[in-house]
């Protein structure tokens, strides 16, 4: 299929026609004007991918300036136009000077056709990739302006003298460029103080890459975070980025660094000790610059005593720390993240539930939350979907009763989701957090495990 739409404008008609009849056959529109005063026009009424454009035209044959100047108007009409000059051998110097001046590349008189089609269809290439990087940068900018609401922390709240010093945190550490490492158990909101990091950043305005390193395979780390190069294995078609390009300029959050194995630790010290990453097979390594983020719930400090973690690797991703407290310690954050959370739901579900009764928050608060604010969220939006009146009291949460600490299936029950709730638990705090052992003892996927775990807010 023939794609990419080209405007030649040259007053020679003769070399007009004999473009038009050589182009015509490779893509999918050629256009060709005489006068470069209609060049605007047709610039309104098509999008082209490529304008070829006469370095000389009748009113100056020699010097080039008219040439120039109608560069400098395409570029002003479209900053992201790619042209190329049709210039005479005396005239490349000019043409030199041209592309100095933000022309993408000449064509001499007489040319190759073979020579010319290939550069013609380089440049329709980069034009294609210019649009994708637009779009890509507007997407990125919308989503930006919807985050950066007038609200300080628009899904991170909290009133408490704990939830006071996480945010008193944010606010020193957020335009430095110093690397973050959050800790805090499942469900207290370790990606959005990331986010926020990033919101309050000087990076704010470009990408934020968020990495879940515990959904990513041992076979794929590499693949993923360093990129490759077409080739470089049997699923390789094309070039791929990795994460750290593409977070270039940004920030990026690995999530869940705590489970990395041994191997790919050292990995990822070195990439992040040189700032630069080299493709699976690459030759050449390419430079990033990257806000890092990452974030855990295991305890890393034990887990370098135990020799199962890189102590080398903690102090190049914690130059700050930042700890959010479990939901339990901190109380006193429930009545107003219920508020939050029935405007959210309420609206959503269309209900006319207004505010949760005194009685509803005693309950709340006297349950042992071990899925954090995660699962007051979910227990408030089921709440919500299954009440009919206009206040939620104590009957409208289910909640179930505080596990005991020694996490023994002794209890008296047959009920079989308090039994499945009890054995992972059981298995993920003897795996250390780790979410791949963990699996393979209980006999699921990676993924059915992390079914379970939202099912039961661990």
């Amino acid at each position: 299929m023939k794609t990419g739409k080209i405007l030649i404008v040259d007053d020679n008609t003769d070399i007009l026609f004999a473009l038009r009849l050589l182009l015509k056959k490779h893509f999918e529109l050629v256009h060709t004007q005489p006068n470069p005063e209609k060049i605007p026009a047709l610039m309104a009424s098509v999008n082209y991918d490529v304008i070829l454009l006469d370095m000389n035209f009748t009113k100056d044959a020699n010097s080039g300036k008219e040439g120039f100047d109608w560069l400098a108007k395409i570029l002003k009409i479209d900053q992201q136009a790619v042209v190329i000059f049709i210039t005479a051998y005396g005239d490349v110097g000019n043409a030199v000077k041209a592309i100095k001046l933000g022309a993408l590349d000449f064509i001499t008189k007489p040319w190759q056709n073979e020579k010319l089609l290939a550069t013609i269809s380089s440049a329709v290439k980069l034009r294609k990739s210019k649009n994708e990087i637009t779009q890509l940068k507007n997407k990125q900018e919308t989503l930006t302006k919807i985050i950066n609401t007038p609200q300080a922390m628009p899904d991170f709240i909290g009133q408490s003298a704990e939830m006071k010093s996480v945010f008193a945190t944010i606010r020193k550490v957020a335009q430095t460029d110093a690397s973050v490492l959050i800790l805090g158990e499942n469900g207290t909101g370790k990606e959005l103080v990331a986010r926020e990091l990033h919101r309050q950043s000087l990076r704010k305005n470009e990408v934020f890459i968020g990495v879940d390193l515990g959904a990513i395979t041992e076979t794929l780390f590499e693949s993923e975070m360093f990129g490759h190069i077409k080739g470089a294995f049997t699923d390789a078609k094309t070039d791929r980025q990795g994460r750290f390009e593409v977070a270039s300029g940004g920030t990026i959050f690995l999530d869940e660094i705590g489970n990395l194995p041994l191997p790919q630790q050292a990995k990822l010290l070195r990439v992040l000790e040189m700032r630069e990453v080299t493709r699976i097979g690459a030759n050449k390594s390419t430079k990033f610059d990257v806000r890092l983020i990452c974030a855990t719930n295991m305890p890393i400090q034990k887990m370098i005593d135990e020799g199962t973690y890189r102590e080398d690797l903690l102090y190049r991703v914690n130059t700050v720390e930042i700890k959010i407290p479990p939901l339990r310690d901190r109380y006193g954050d429930i009545p107003i993240l219920c508020d939050y959370f029935i405007k959210i739901y309420a609206k959503k579900y269309r209900k006319e539930i207004k505010k949760i009764s005194t009685s509803a928050i005693k309950k709340l608060q006297a349950h042992a939350w071990p899925g954090n604010v995660r699962e007051l969220q979910h227990s408030l939006e089921r709440a919500i979907i299954m009440s009919d009146s206009t206040t939620l009291q104590p009957d409208d949460f289910l909640l179930s009763a505080r596990l005991p600490k020694n996490n023994k299936i002794g209890l008296g029950t047959y009920n079989l989701d308090k039994v499945e709730r009890i054995i992972i638990e059981k298995v993920l705090k003897k795996s250390g957090g780790n979410i791949s052992t963990a699996a393979k003892e209980l006999g699921l996927t990676r993924t059915s495990l992390y079914r379970r775990m939202e099912k039961y807010n661990l």
